[in-house]
Formats: structure tokens, sequence, C-alpha cells
């Protein structure tokens, strides 16, 4: 079995819209893929598939060895979801949330309060347990939405934009029950798009945009295939920061950017530590004085923008980046 998630060459079309658009994508046991693109990307539309909500127009899938198509029920058996609203009933207490959802799934009363129980704990909800749900912050519901999709530990999980709209600190919680989660073997394929996110949560990232997906990686791969590291000189005295830009620029081959208001002069460069040394050098050869240097990896956010914003003509790049596979059709 090619991984716990496995798709080849989905597509899935809504009138003249083709949401998905040949995607072809492997989640391995154990790990966790984050699925990036801007709004209408198709991020979504794959986690339906995926989850059987929706059924593929052409291509196949399976999730935890079961093909989404002919034995659904055994993908619903084997996986959680948590959408992009957390799912849960106003009416009910937190604990009585949990404990409706594990007698829907056949655990006997007993077994679905003991587990109703270890989720409140795990996700901190204990103290607001005998609360309804709908007197709950953004974040408590969200990790309550997120434990209900828990209650019979399922192999696989499926969160489409988890985070969105909670607070950092409430961002920070949900993100360490997702560590814990994965730490305890599940596979998960998390759709975002707060880039911290993924760099923080997965091991693996596909960037969709129209459907397809246009890179894939891990996020340093992605990050060095597609942006270059930065070196960021901040000048001592303002009426130098031209000839460091001009000084810089023989390093680099696009020209410098200047910040006058912060007195910062920065440029895309290859060579790593080595060329920050020589240009170190040819600053103080030149009488350039600086208050700080530093080279800078490039961030998920430039990555993300240099694959999916349009150029001036008015389609997206679609730059192929791939350090895995990739379906781009030409």
């Amino acid at each position: 079995m090619p991984g716990a998630i496995h798709a080849e060459g989905l597509v899935k079309t809504f009138g003249k819209i083709r949401a998905l658009d040949g995607v072809t994508l492997t989640v391995p046991e154990g790990t966790v893929l984050g699925l990036l693109g801007p709004n209408g990307a198709g991020k979504t539309t794959a986690v339906r598939v995926l989850t059987t909500l929706l059924r593929p127009d052409a291509g196949t899938a399976t999730v935890a060895g079961h093909d989404v198509v002919r034995a659904p029920d055994l993908v619903r058996r084997s996986i959680g979801l948590s959408g992009q609203f957390a799912a849960v009933d106003d009416r009910l207490t937190g604990r009585e949330n949990l404990r409706m959802i594990g007698e829907l799934y056949g655990m006997r009363a007993g077994a679905a309060r003991r587990r109703a129980e270890e989720l409140l704990a795990q996700f901190e909800l204990t103290g607001a347990a005998d609360r309804v749900s709908t007197t709950y912050s953004g974040g408590m519901r969200r990790r309550l939405d997120l434990a209900c999709a828990l209650v019979v530990r399922p192999s696989v999980m499926f969160l489409d934009e988890p985070s969105v709209g909670l607070d950092p600190t409430s961002r920070l919680l949900l993100w360490e029950a997702i560590d814990r989660l994965v730490d305890a073997g599940t596979t998960l394929l998390l759709t975002t798009q707060y880039l911290e996110e993924a760099d923080r949560l997965a091991q693996d990232i596909a960037v969709v945009d129209q459907g397809r997906i246009i890179a894939q990686g891990t996020p340093r791969e992605l990050k060095t295939r597609t942006s270059r590291q930065q070196i960021e000189i901040v000048v001592e005295r303002a009426e130098q920061i031209e000839g460091a830009a001009a000084l810089l620029g023989r390093f680099s081959t696009r020209a410098p950017d200047v910040d006058r208001a912060r007195s910062l002069v920065s440029a895309p460069v290859d060579g790593g530590v080595h060329l920050l040394t020589e240009v170190i050098g040819a600053l103080a050869g030149a009488g350039i004085e600086i208050s700080d240097i530093s080279l800078r990896q490039p961030t998920l956010d430039e990555v993300f923008l240099a694959l999916t914003d349009p150029p001036r003509g008015g389609r997206s790049k679609h730059a192929m980046v791939s350090a895995g596979a990739s379906n781009e059709k030409e």
C-alpha cells in the first residue's frame, strides 16, 4: 500500500468549474501532509472527495487501504474529520457531545463515558465539560470539534482549516493537541492558509492552485527550490545606504531593496555563510559602517507567493517545483 492516503489523478467538476484537475498525492502512515493553496484552489474539494462526501468524476483514491468509491463505509469507519466550522450540538454540553458521538458509533454507554472523560482532559476542556457548548469560545469549540472527531481513535484524520478564526493562544493549544495526535501514530491531512501552521505541523507540503498540485516537498525543500536566501544589512549612517545598496548589488542578480525608514538594504543571494563573510569584508573595505547584518532563510509565505501569485499577464505562474511527485499538465 503506497500510503495511508493515496490519490491518483483525481478530477472533480462543478458545471464549468474544474475544482480538481488530476490531483495526485500520497501521505505515508503516521505523517502530516499540509495542503496549501489560495481560496478556491481545490483544497476543501480534495478533502470532501477523500472523506467520501463527494464522488470524483475521474481518478482513484484509497484511505486507510479502502477505496473511497467502492468501499465508502469502510473509509468512514477509519477516519476522523474536522471541517472548517465546528460541528457540535449547541444544545448539549461538551461532555454530552462526546458521549453522543461515541454512542452513535456503537460504543457501550460506559465506554463512551470513559472516552469522553479522556478527551475532555486531553483537550483541556474538563472545567467546561458541563457547560452548554454554545457558551464556549471559538477556540474551545474548535477543540471540542476535534475531540469529537477522535472519539473512535481514527487511524487517519482530515483537518480542513482547523485554526481559522482562532486567537494565537487557542491556535497554539490546538497545535499541541495535533502534535499529540500524530505522536500517537495518526496520519493527518491538513488544509490551511496559515503558512506558519504548515511549517510548524507538516513534514510534507503540497501546494494546490486551480485544482492542481503545482509543488510538493518538505518545507525546507520548497524554501530552497523556490526562494533564495536574503542578506539584510542595516547601515549605521543613513547617508551610506546608497553605497551599501551598490555594494550588495555586486553579490546579487537582482537590484537590492532599500528601506530608508529602517536604514535597511536587502537582496537575494547564493553562497550562504561564506558569501556573508565576503560582504562584511567588502563593506569594511568601503568604509561603510553597519549596525547589523544577517543571512535570512526564505519563509513559507515567500514560497507561497512565488508559486501562486499571478504575474502581470494575469494567470497563475504554476512554476513546477517538486521534491516529490507533481502532476501539472502542460
